[in-house]
């Protein structure tokens, strides 16, 4: 089975969509770790002011993660499936929050424009096609100094790291996704993770596109170097340090 690409992906979630929460319910640290990479910003006042960007959304758990960390920011919530879209939406949210129907690939077209103060994007640069690209769209859209955060299952790059992680599909979560039907996600889940950067290959993409201070941060549980927060920032010149 191949990994699942643009529209084909875009299908796998919107079908996914009616059990997503459910089964990231019972993964353990989940919402905890979302939560935490999204404070590892470091927002100052409450994002007061700020514009924030939450690139591929899903249900809105990041999103969720993301106005805990900045309650008095506005937030634009972006992602390319219409499922996963409608579920977050119809949650309770403040006034400052809106959600995009786009692909991350397709912000302007869509009438999603800078400038941001920060961008949020949670389990997503695995799935694109050209995450160059996307890294490079998100830096135009940032302001100097302007912050970026990836939580994403990028492996530290051991061999102990692929071998759990394999593990852990095989135990529990492509059986889960049999169970509720979305056996063909669950599998690209897997592959996708398997095959993408490891933490310090990403954290070299981040810097070839123009950020500064990239550093790789762990999380905690069986996540420790499965998953990662990845933080960068645009640079600024003195007279914007001013």
């Amino acid at each position: 089975m191949t990994l699942l690409r643009d529209n084909a992906l875009f299908a796998a979630f919107d079908r996914a969509a009616s059990s997503y929460d459910r089964l990231t319910a019972v993964n353990p640290g989940y919402h905890g770790h979302l939560r935490r990479s999204a404070r590892r910003l470091r927002l100052p006042d409450g994002g007061r002011g700020m514009r924030l960007l939450d690139l591929g959304c899903g249900t809105g758990a990041s999103t969720a993660a993301l106005l805990a960390a900045a309650p008095r920011a506005e937030i634009v919530a972006v992602d390319a499936s219409a499922g996963m879209l409608d579920r977050a939406a119809a949650k309770p949210w403040p006034a400052g929050v809106r959600f995009v129907h786009a692909p991350a690939e397709e912000l302007t077209a869509a009438g999603v424009e800078g400038p941001f103060h920060a961008v949020f994007a949670a389990y997503l640069f695995r799935n694109l096609t050209d995450p160059d690209a996307v890294l490079a769209a998100v830096h135009k859209m940032l302001v100097p100094d302007g912050r970026l955060a990836v939580h994403e299952y990028t492996l530290r790059g051991r061999p102990v790291d692929r071998a759990v992680w394999s593990a852990v599909c095989s135990a529990i979560v492509e059986p889960a996704g049999r169970l509720v039907g979305d056996r063909e996600l669950y599998h690209h889940l897997r592959r996708s993770v398997l095959d993408f950067d490891t933490a310090p290959v990403f954290a070299s993409r981040m810097t070839t596109a123009g950020f500064e201070s990239v550093r790789v941060l762990p999380l905690s549980g069986w996540q420790t170097n499965i998953v990662h927060t990845l933080v960068g920032r645009v640079p600024c010149s003195p007279a914007d340090r001013r």
